[in-house]
């Protein structure tokens, strides 16, 4: 059994835009605060042993100018590392390039604050259509995943086991209030309320495979 408001409310969301050569970018920016200690977590976020147990199956060179490639999911560049502090890297997925990076911090009495960052361009099309929880929610399903491993069960991510509670009343009950959060920061971040409330409803459809409007 899953503690969804507990989860939902432990994790803080922001939503903010950057500069880049390229041009103007989106900024979304997720954290939680862990009962693990700073080395525990970065080895949980870099050991390819760990990170399946959490996230998804991962190949490849986990060093800095080193490839990845998530199963199923994106690929990129390790660009930088700095242990046990985090590290960057590039997030390429659709055809698309965008950037995260993973900041740990020691909070003290044995725990650690987890904090990331992805930063893509997103035409204002698109993010009026689905907003921050496009992104968003996975992450907030991979924080979730996080809390699970570094829980005193030492519990990991059964692919099957987590399918399943996707299609569970839980499970959907967790993408719902995390597309309500999502949908908050992009309000908090200038979009306008009935904007940002139609695109989160779309993205939350989308994941649950509720019919919409």
């Amino acid at each position: 059994m899953i503690d969804v408001t507990g989860q939902i409310s432990a994790v803080e969301r922001r939503i903010g835009d950057r500069t880049l050569p390229a041009g103007q970018a989106r900024v979304l920016t997720i954290s939680q605060t862990y009962d693990a200690p700073v080395d525990d977590v970065f080895d949980a976020c870099t050991n390819p042993e760990r990170i399946p147990r959490w996230f998804l199956p991962v190949s490849g060179e986990l060093s800095v100018g080193g490839r990845y490639r998530l199963e199923g999911n994106a690929e990129g560049t390790v660009q930088r590392c700095d242990p046990p502090h985090g590290f960057a890297a590039t997030w390429e997925f659709g055809g698309e390039v965008s950037w995260i990076e993973v900041r740990l911090s020691d909070v003290g009495a044995g725990r650690t604050r987890f904090e990331l960052e992805h930063v893509a361009h997103v035409d204002d099309q698109r993010w009026a259509e689905f907003g921050p929880g496009a992104v968003g929610i996975g992450w907030d399903l991979a924080l979730l995943g996080l809390a699970s491993h570094l829980g005193a069960a030492g519990e990991g991510v059964d692919p099957a086991a987590a399918a399943e509670w996707m299609g569970s009343d839980e499970g959907r009950r967790f993408v719902t209030g995390s597309g309500e959060r999502w949908t908050a920061a992009s309000v908090d971040a200038g979009t306008p309320a009935d904007q940002a409330r139609a695109a989160g409803e779309r993205v939350t459809a989308f994941y649950t495979g509720a019919p919409t409007g």
